[in-house]
């Protein structure tokens, strides 16, 4: 029958399929077969993935050293500053003093031109009141000095408090949206500008709303909060953020407070208005204080998030 013979030589070819792969079975041999190969390709990768560890802890413990010296530099080195700076307001308050002393202490400085009669003929028993007649008077020209710096100093004080003043007043009134009044002069008011507006209102009034301000984000690159942070640190009302995130590109993200504001920018303030122009600090700091003058001029109490981006790669957002 014609069937049995297909079915035989079928029998036939799978005897020999089954010879032709007689040597692959020892792919399922447990000792050297497959299993045994995923079991080593299994510890391998568990080893790979122990040195990486390794690795990644070692170079974040790194990292954090780094970072820890860093911020050890950074406060090192506004102690120093503060130190210089306590040493140049004591300088320039000694100048003065020691301007005063130097044609007092020069030889001849005291000395005066004879211009009075021949002295009298001596007795030889002066009483006492001859005596203090012929006494010089006391005074000197020292005193005389110091009395006339004791009198400026009472009379320029009352005049500096008014002018203060007058500033307070003109702060607060342009700060309420009042008419400004008259400001005490300044020495960068431009002469012949009618009604300019005293650089130092317009400060005062951005002290005032960083004031009102709870908080503000803030988005510069890591070595400009670098430098933020050294120039503000050693001001009383500014406090470093508990945290700083990194975003992409070595930028940093971070929030402050309205006190920080503050202390943020009276240091910014005298820094544009003591460096150099053309200089790297008076860039900085010019550019930041624009910056956060634009972000705080533009509060009007809606509930809009201040956002402060020192990247102009960045867009500009006044809110959300």
């Amino acid at each position: 029958m014609k069937w049995k013979d297909a079915f035989g030589s079928a029998m036939e070819e799978l005897r020999a399929i089954r010879a032709l792969l007689a040597p692959v079975a020892r792919l399922d041999d447990p000792t050297v077969g497959l299993t045994a190969l995923h079991g080593e390709l299994t510890q391998t990768r568990l080893k790979i993935l122990e040195v990486v560890q390794g690795g990644v802890t070692g170079l974040r413990e790194e990292n954090r050293e780094v970072r820890r010296r860093q911020d050890r530099m950074i406060s090192d080195l506004s102690d120093t500053r503060s130190e210089l700076r306590q040493l140049l307001e004591l300088a320039d308050i000694l100048r003065p003093l020691a301007e005063l002393r130097g044609p007092a202490d020069e030889p001849g400085a005291d000395a005066r031109p004879y211009t009075g009669a021949a002295p009298p003929a001596l007795d030889p028993d002066p009483g006492p009141a001859v005596f203090a007649a012929a006494q010089p008077p006391t005074s000197t020209d020292t005193d005389s000095q110091g009395g006339t710096m004791e009198d400026s100093g009472r009379q320029a004080q009352p005049e500096h408090k008014g002018q203060d003043d007058a500033l307070k007043k003109a702060i607060e009134a342009t700060y309420q949206g009042n008419a400004t009044p008259t400001a005490p002069s300044s020495a960068t008011a431009t002469p012949g500008t009618g009604q300019e507006q005293d650089p130092r209102v317009t400060h005062g009034v951005l002290l005032l709303k960083a004031a009102g301000v709870a908080s503000a984000d803030l988005i510069a690159h890591r070595d400009t909060w670098e430098w933020l942070t050294a120039l503000a640190v050693d001001h009383p009302h500014f406090r470093t953020p508990p945290s700083v995130e990194d975003v992409k590109e070595g930028r940093v993200q971070t929030v402050l407070s309205g006190r920080s504001l503050i202390g943020l920018l009276i240091k910014l303030w005298e820094t544009r208005s003591t460096t150099t122009p053309l200089d790297a600090d008076w860039a900085l700091a010019t550019t930041a204080y624009n910056r956060i003058a634009a972000e705080l001029t533009a509060v009007d109490g809606e509930g809009q998030t201040i956002r402060i981006v020192l990247d102009d790669g960045l867009p500009h957002e006044t809110g959300d």
